[in-house]
């Protein structure tokens, strides 16, 4: 039995109350058989839930092994059996994938699920008070997006949710095609004039202002000024049940 037989079966079991509880000597073999038994709590750990930064960690790792494999969007979709439009959320960090999904990606981009997750490690800190100083902000690219300059100040897990915290940068020309992320997304607006195009209105903004809206619904911003626009997004994530 492999690795991943024992993270669906145990998994499966604690999501679906239906599911016959396994037997402790069931995974002893599982375990001894796939020779994972020093690894395999750390990775459940890290699936579920997906603490701080884990998401970011794994939506970047997903998108670097599938460049360097020249393998893209659409030909992986269709070997994980999902749509390109999940795999283009997940890599840039606008959904939390549910596990098999997310084992399905992985052994669809030829990749050992230790190998994987050898790298990816919780960030966490028992102390209540967590400090970022901003030359620690890390900047990265989300989508088609032509002038649009991310910087995340941090991810936090609270409770059943991920939290992300971002600094969204505009030029004038900065231009992005509609997108979805699986999340409740708040702007505050720090500097200049933009303009948030949804399905079927434009609102428009200034700085002060502020908005929280569905993710789901499409969107995207505009900068409608002379100069570079600025706002901090936050994206709050549910975890997914299965």
């Amino acid at each position: 039995m492999c690795f991943v037989a024992v993270l669906i079966i145990y998994f499966a079991w604690r999501c679906n109350p239906l599911v016959e509880k396994p037997h402790l000597t069931d995974f002893n073999q599982m375990f001894a058989c796939a020779e994972i038994s020093k690894t395999i709590f750390s990775h459940a750990i890290i699936l579920q839930p997906m603490e701080e930064d884990i998401l970011i960690q794994i939506s970047n790792k997903i998108k670097e092994r599938r460049r360097e494999k020249n393998i893209t969007v659409h030909d992986l979709a269709i070997k994980a059996n999902v749509s390109k439009g999940l795999i283009s959320q997940i890599e840039n960090s606008r959904t939390i994938p549910s596990l098999i999904v997310l084992i399905d990606i992985i052994r669809s981009l030829d990749i050992d699920l230790n190998v994987f997750f050898k790298d990816i490690h919780s960030k966490s800190s028992s102390t209540p008070i967590i400090v970022r100083r901003k030359e620690q902000y890390e900047h990265f690219e989300k989508e088609d997006a032509h002038g649009f300059y991310y910087q995340r100040i941090f991810t936090q897990h609270i409770k059943h949710s991920t939290v992300d915290f971002v600094l969204l940068e505009l030029n004038v020309d900065a231009s992005r095609p509609f997108v979805e992320t699986q999340a409740f997304e708040f702007k505050y607006f720090l500097s200049g004039e933009i303009a948030y195009h949804f399905n079927d209105k434009t609102i428009t903004f200034s700085a002060g202002d502020s908005m929280l809206f569905d993710g789901r619904i499409p969107h995207t911003p505009k900068n409608i000024g002379t100069e570079k626009a600025m706002m901090l997004v936050i994206y709050f994530f549910e975890e997914n049940k299965v």
